[in-house]
């Protein structure tokens, strides 16, 4: 998955300090981010020289290497740069390029849905010694959000319920997901959620790994769990345009190394899953 960039090391500690003229600077354009590619086919960031900004904000650090957003908000020409969408950090390398891209895209859409106070509409500041956004007038604190969500690969058998999802473009099968609702354990969410969109009841579940997904500022979790009693599929058609089941033999082999839910899948089209040893036996 795109957040596993061993050996480097992300470090995410908040720090009130500006560039020097070798850190990288991450400078956005609406859902464009800009970019250098390398003769070797890979991509880069511009360091601090490079630029001409005049508002930073400082993001992370990977290794020794420290990462700012420039705010100013306005178009930027660099020569060998140009602006890519962000679409491309499903494919970008080197890994860790699409690890921080997308990091820093969730942290600038958090900074820029809290300029005003949400509580009482004042202008908030930032605060100097973490990552908050204070109000000064009613002294509201926001943290960033991290939404909670469950991926979730039901397994019927040597089958697993796999979906679409309505009006989406990528038309690739994906697994039953959803957010937590207020007042519910995840493992609640991960019931619920199956019930909702496909109305059947699991049993036996199985906490598998998690991943954080900037691209809705979620903490993915990912559970495998088996399916308990009926297999008759009842379709949410709001949100889902189909759900069924599938053998291993009936999945082309498409890990793409950035998401939880392929690896979730890429593990049960190869046995991987925990419930595999159970289900040779019953065989």
């Amino acid at each position: 998955m795109f957040q596993d960039i061993y050996p480097h090391v992300y470090h995410n500690e908040f720090h009130n300090i500006q560039p020097s003229e070798e850190d990288f600077i991450i400078i956005f354009d609406s859902d464009k981010v800009l970019l250098k590619k390398t003769e070797e086919n890979t991509y880069q960031l511009p360091r601090k020289k490079e630029t001409e900004g005049e508002k930073y904000v400082y993001l992370f650090s990977i290794d020794e290497n420290h990462y700012f957003m420039d705010e100013s908000e306005t178009y930027v020409d660099i020569e060998g740069y140009r602006y890519e969408f962000m679409q491309i950090t499903r494919f970008i390398q080197p890994k860790e390029l699409a690890f921080l891209l997308n990091t820093a895209y969730a942290l600038r859409q958090w900074y820029q849905s809290h300029i005003y106070c949400g509580k009482c509409g004042s202008r908030t500041i930032r605060d100097e010694k973490e990552r908050m956004i204070r109000c000064p007038n009613c002294h509201e604190m926001v943290y960033p959000t991290i939404s909670p969500a469950v991926i979730v690969g039901v397994i019927n058998k040597d089958k697993i319920l796999m979906s679409q999802y309505r009006g989406r473009a990528v038309k690739h099968h994906a697994l039953i997901a959803g957010f937590a609702e207020s007042g519910e354990t995840i493992e609640e969410t991960v019931r619920r959620e199956v019930k909702e969109e496909v109305g059947l009841k699991v049993k036996n579940l199985v906490y598998y790994k998690s991943q954080p997904w900037p691209y809705s500022s979620s903490l993915l979790l990912g559970f495998y769990c088996e399916l308990d009693g009926s297999d008759a599929i009842t379709l949410e058609e709001d949100e889902l345009a189909m759900a069924d089941w599938f053998t291993a033999d009936q999945i082309e082999e498409r890990n793409d190394g950035i998401s939880l839910t392929r690896e979730m899948i890429e593990n049960f089209r190869l046995g991987r899953h925990p419930f595999a040893e159970k289900n040779n036996e019953e065989d």
